[in-house]
């Protein structure tokens, strides 16, 4: 009989699907955070800040959240500033690669993108050293999931 308190149980459970909905918060936040800087903090003038907030919906946010991020990303509370930065560089065999991150701390995810570069053999390259050879036609996003297979992802986009 393995942890037979019912009570310890449910609070295991609990913390744990409650850290997941925080990710998930957190997330939506630094997503509201960078709509609002992009296009003011009005959803009837912005629609991706209407579409975000549509997300967050979804996803239980509470409405005090979703305005607490909008406020401090407009400058109405203090907050962190969140930046979106690219980055590029070359992979394996010198395959071009652009990187598109969201921070809020440029060193950091500078030293975090050369590190992951450098372990697959990659190396992070200047500004504007392969941004020439793309042309940005549409984004994929994909949630990934303990189930999603990067194979299968592949197979069913062709």
């Amino acid at each position: 009989m393995s942890g037979h308190s019912k009570w310890n149980n449910i609070k295991r459970t609990k913390e744990k699907s409650d850290a997941q909905r925080g990710k998930i918060f957190t997330k939506i936040g630094r997503e509201i955070a960078v709509v609002v800087k992009q296009g003011g903090s009005d959803p009837n003038v912005n629609s991706k800040l209407k579409d975000v907030i549509a997300k967050a919906k979804q996803n239980n946010m509470p409405n005090d959240s979703i305005e607490r991020s909008i406020k401090k990303a407009a400058g109405e509370m203090s907050g962190v500033n969140y930046e979106s930065i690219t980055y590029e560089g070359y992979g394996v065999g010198g395959s071009a690669v652009i990187v598109e991150c969201l921070t809020d701390n440029k060193n950091r995810t500078a030293g975090d993108i050369r590190h992951a570069f450098d372990k697959h053999g990659g190396s992070l390259g200047s500004t504007g050293c392969v941004n020439y050879l793309f042309n940005r036609k549409g984004q994929i996003i994909i949630e990934k999931t303990n189930a999603t297979d990067s194979d299968v992802v592949m197979i069913d986009s062709l």
